[in-house]
């Protein structure tokens, strides 16, 4: 059996989802679809992806790009409590410096005042020493100007500090200390420290995990306006994780992200408008959010973009514009988009159909891990559809997908397993089994 496109993606609190195929078109709901027979290979136009948890950040890594460099620089740098600023003019003239994307200049006024002690030269030196502007590109130097602005209890260098111990950039990585330079910089009131302290109290790095403590520090710094932040707590309210489950509230801060920008929040809205959670279910209304957040790249609202036109919910019905949008979550990485994207080739919907092309989508999407992909990789093999037929590797993704799946889609898979193994020799087996102890072993990278 192969398996067709899943469902859209339920709300963004559960994990992605284990459904089962139909061999008709199913609109909105909640399960995939039930399995095909080994030898087909049709579906239907749903697909059955859940929304991943809460998009946890990462902790924030060095500063890119002259605009972002502005902000932090003018923002992060001279708004922290307590952050020291020279009144010499030669630290005027390099803050100018920074307006104008002027490094070079900058860098050689900071130099000589971060030499003397002024913890607000010596925590922009440290800046564009991470980030690699005006002078060679070190963490270690970023880490010593940092470092020396932090002790003097420059909030900005104690949150950057920080980040450099949470990647583990010019120092041993340590979650601890990055924990100790956030809380300092957070008590001072810089609100990105405040957002990190959270995300680490959400995965429990660092500190003991408690979405208690991580609620707390997401509402100080939603408070302050910070998108992300307001993301991260409309999602805690959406998952019921720190405070008591509210769709009313999470709608409420999705919201206030959303229309700062925020691409994820607003994915996150047109979910809810796409599933009436908290909202009257309003396709049109899911798709202007998703379209928004398309546009700026947000791999999560093409894929729904793709399955919005897939089953013509709120847009005229159209395989083709299902492929574009599909296309583009897929090259991003996205795992369920790749997986539909091979079941459109598979089928011939939208695209020519390509045994060939369906196998390398397949392919990409088993390597992350998707069960449904693994088993319709094997299916390829088994009939050599796109690929060589070889039972060996098809038994091995099987069992894989065996070992990712649940409810009918295991049933489905241990069912095509056997299938292949009735062909197969005891030696055959066995390789394939310890061919699939080595993929599961190296997380998928070493299957084949």
């Amino acid at each position: 059996m192969r398996w067709g496109e899943w469902l859209p993606r339920k709300h963004p609190v559960t994990p992605p989802g284990q459904g089962h195929l139909e061999q008709k078109d199913v609109r909105e709901q909640s399960r995939c679809e039930e399995p095909v027979p080994l030898v087909q290979s049709t579906t239907t136009s749903m697909s059955c992806h859940c929304l991943c948890a809460a998009p946890v950040l990462d902790a924030v890594g060095p500063l890119k790009g002259s605009a972002l460099m502005r902000h932090v620089l003018l923002t992060v740098l001279l708004v922290a409590a307590g952050a020291t600023v020279s009144a010499a003019s030669s630290y005027t003239d390099a803050v100018s410096a920074i307006h104008r994307d002027d490094y070079d200049l900058a860098a050689r006024l900071f130099s000589p005042l971060a030499e003397q002690g002024d913890a607000g030269a010596q925590s922009f030196l440290g800046v564009l020493y991470a980030n690699g502007l005006g002078v060679p590109q070190r963490y270690d130097e970023a880490w010593r100007w940092y470092r020396r602005a932090a002790l003097q209890g420059d909030a900005a260098a104690q949150f950057h500090l920080a980040v450099l111990y949470a990647g583990g950039q010019g120092v041993p990585q340590s979650y601890e200390k990055a924990v100790q330079w956030y809380r300092r910089a957070a008590d001072r009131g810089v609100a990105a420290a405040q957002l990190q302290l959270g995300v680490l109290y959400a995965n429990g790095q660092g500190v003991p995990q408690s979405y208690d403590e991580a609620v707390q520090w997401y509402r100080r710094a939603a408070d302050r306006g910070v998108a992300a932040a307001q993301l991260q707590l409309g999602v805690s309210y959406a998952n019921g994780q720190g405070v008591s489950q509210s769709y009313d509230e999470a709608i409420q801060w999705y919201r206030r992200a959303a229309e700062q920008g925020d691409a994820r929040a607003q994915s996150h809205l047109g979910v809810l408008y796409a599933h009436g959670q908290g909202l009257p279910k309003d396709y049109r209304a899911a798709l202007q959010w998703y379209r928004r957040a398309a546009e700026q790249g947000d791999a999560l609202a093409q894929f729904e973009l793709g399955v919005l036109y897939a089953n013509g919910q709120g847009v005229p019905q159209s395989y083709e514009k299902a492929v574009q949008w599909y296309r583009r979550a897929a090259d991003q990485g996205d795992a369920v988009a790749q997986f539909n994207l091979g079941v459109r080739y598979d089928n011939g919907q939208g695209v020519p159909q390509s045994y060939k092309e369906a196998g390398r989508w397949y392919r990409r999407a088993a390597e992350q891990g998707h069960a449904r992909a693994q088993s319709n990789l094997g299916v390829l093999y088994a009939q050599g559809q796109g690929v060589p037929t070889d039972v060996i590797r098809a038994y091995m993704w099987l069992t894989v997908a065996v070992e990712g799946s649940k409810d009918d889609d295991l049933k489905t898979a241990i069912r095509n397993q056997t299938t292949v193994a009735s062909g197969m020799t005891a030696a055959q087996i066995e390789q394939a089994q310890e061919m699939a102890r080595r993929c599961r072993d190296t997380q998928f990278l070493q299957c084949e």
